[in-house]
């Protein structure tokens, strides 16, 4: 149909991965690039009509100090900025590793918040794993209890680099689910990790969310990086887009804009990142 309006337009960015060091050729990361691809990013996103724009982690590859230049590039953004961790956002000193979540100016470690009528939900896949917090601590007791009984069971994903949430957080999913199915809302689930199809980098007993999501019937999709070569998958009635790394190649960026209508979302790729058309 011409001219037809979207319901909500916002933008996504995917593992800036910025840090002041020389490129890991083999894995084709230029991490010092970064910085000079996120500020043509903002300036392509500054010139659409947004809601807000989500970076969906992996601001930084490593060390506290990385995040100051990474975030005076988000202030020329003029949009409204939803920041969540990813795993290297964690590769700092144990001191700071509390500090993170507040680094990024989130609300909390775990928030939904509601735009043009949809529910958005930022789940933190980083909880229960052995980098967000530090030797000793019983969520990282419990993360390395995980990891094991993943490696007893030769799960692909068994990998120190991925995480998983606790019960808690699980059953404030589902309660905030819950609240907007009787709402009437549709949700749209954010976290760094991927949770389908299967992969190496998926979150730690990711189907437990795949199953909840498949009965709850409102979540649309689930937005992540992490991968950095992108994915897409589909379980129920929900979408699984996996986003392409920004820190991967030379001076290519990778990011995206998402409209929502009625019946499909809309994703219109910047870079290397596909342009898709996702049926309702």
């Amino acid at each position: 149909m011409p001219h037809e309006k979207p319901l909500l337009r916002f933008g996504v960015i995917a593992d800036p991965q910025y840090a002041d060091l020389p490129p890991w050729l083999e894995m084709n990361r230029h991490y010092a690039n970064s910085l000079d691809k996120l500020g043509r990013a903002i300036g392509v996103l500054n010139g659409e009509d947004l809601s807000f724009v989500v970076t969906l982690g992996d601001l930084i590859d490593r060390g506290w100090e990385s995040f100051e230049p990474v975030l005076s590039v988000y202030e020329g953004l003029r949009h409204e900025s939803v920041l969540m961790p990813g795993n290297h956002d964690f590769l700092v000193a144990p001191e700071h590793l509390a500090d993170v979540h507040t680094r990024l100016g989130m609300p909390a470690a775990w928030h939904d918040f509601s735009r043009g009528g949809f529910r958005f939900v930022v789940i933190d896949g980083n909880e229960i794993s052995l980098f967000s917090t530090p030797e000793g601590h019983p969520r990282h007791t419990l993360a390395r209890q995980r990891l094991e009984a993943l490696l007893a069971e030769g799960a692909i994903n068994a990998k120190e680099w991925n995480g998983g949430i606790s019960d808690e957080q699980f059953a404030w999913l589902e309660a905030v689910l819950e609240r907007a199915r009787a709402a009437g809302e549709k949700v749209i689930v954010l976290g760094h990790y991927p949770l389908c199809p299967e992969n190496e980098h998926n979150l730690w007993s990711g189907e437990r969310l795949t199953g909840l999501f498949a009965r709850s019937g409102n979540v649309i999709a689930y937005l992540n990086g992490h991968n950095h070569v992108g994915n897409l998958g589909r379980a129920g009635n929900t979408w699984y887009v996996n986003f392409k790394g920004m820190v991967d190649t030379e001076t290519e960026s990778t990011f995206a804009v998402v409209e929502i209508f009625a019946d499909r979302i809309e994703i219109t790729g910047h870079g290397r990142e596909q342009s898709r058309t996702l049926a309702l």
